[in-house]
C-alpha cells in the first residue's frame, strides 16, 4: 500500500465520516449528531456546506479528523463507485464497511510506518504477511465477517509491533 493510498481523497468519497460518526456538543463539534445520521451541514450533493469556515463555525473535529483514505476505498473499490447519496439503502452497508476500512487503513499505516524503519528481512516478511491479511479483510469489507474477522487480525498486528520495541530502543540508544 503506497503513502497515497492512505491519503484521504474527500472528493472520491460519499462522505461517510460525516455520516459515521456520533458527536456531541464540544470544543470539536457546535451540534450533538448521533451516529449513522448525516451532519446537518451536508448539502444535497455530499459536500460540506461549511468547508471553508468549519473551525469557526465550531467544526475543528471535521478538520482533524483522517480517515487515511478508507472512505474513498468503500466508495470506489467495495462499491464500484455507488453512493448512498443516490441509493439510500447503500447507506447501511456502507457504514459498516467504512468501520472495517478504517481500521484496517489505521493497521496498514502502523505496518507503512515499520516496514519504512529499516527492519531487518525477517521483520519486512511478517510485515508483508500481516499487510496481505489486512487486504484480505479490506476486500471483503461489505460482508459481515470481515468484522469478525479484524480482532484477532489486531492482535496479531498488536504482538507483532510490540516485539519492535527492542529495536527502537536499541536504535535510540546508538
Amino acid at each position: 500500500m503506497t503513502a497515497a493510498a492512505l491519503r484521504a481523497d474527500c472528493a472520491r468519497c460519499a462522505a461517510l465520516c460525516c455520516v459515521a460518526f456520533a458527536f456531541e456538543p464540544s470544543a470539536d463539534f457546535a451540534v450533538r449528531k448521533d451516529a449513522g445520521a448525516p451532519c446537518p451541514n451536508l448539502d444535497g450533493c455530499g459536500g460540506c456546506a461549511i468547508y471553508r469556515d468549519r473551525p469557526e463555525r465550531g467544526f475543528g473535529g471535521c478538520v482533524q479528523y483522517d480517515c487515511l483514505g478508507a472512505g474513498q476505498r468503500v466508495v470506489q473499490e467495495t462499491f464500484c463507485g455507488r453512493s448512498w447519496l443516490q441509493d439510500p439503502a447503500l447507506l447501511p452497508p456502507m457504514l459498516r464497511a467504512f468501520d472495517v476500512m478504517r481500521r484496517v487503513h489505521q493497521s496498514l499505516a502502523l505496518l507503512a510506518a515499520a516496514r519504512d524503519a529499516g527492519l531487518p528481512d525477517r521483520r519486512q516478511r511478517e510485515i508483508a504477511r500481516l499487510v496481505e491479511a489486512l487486504h484480505t479483510i479490506a476486500r471483503t469489507a461489505a460482508e459481515p465477517g470481515a468484522a469478525r474477522a479484524l480482532p484477532d487480525l489486531d492482535r496479531r498486528i498488536a504482538r507483532f509491533l510490540a516485539s519492535l520495541r527492542p529495536h527502537f530502543t536499541r536504535a535510540s540508544e546508538l
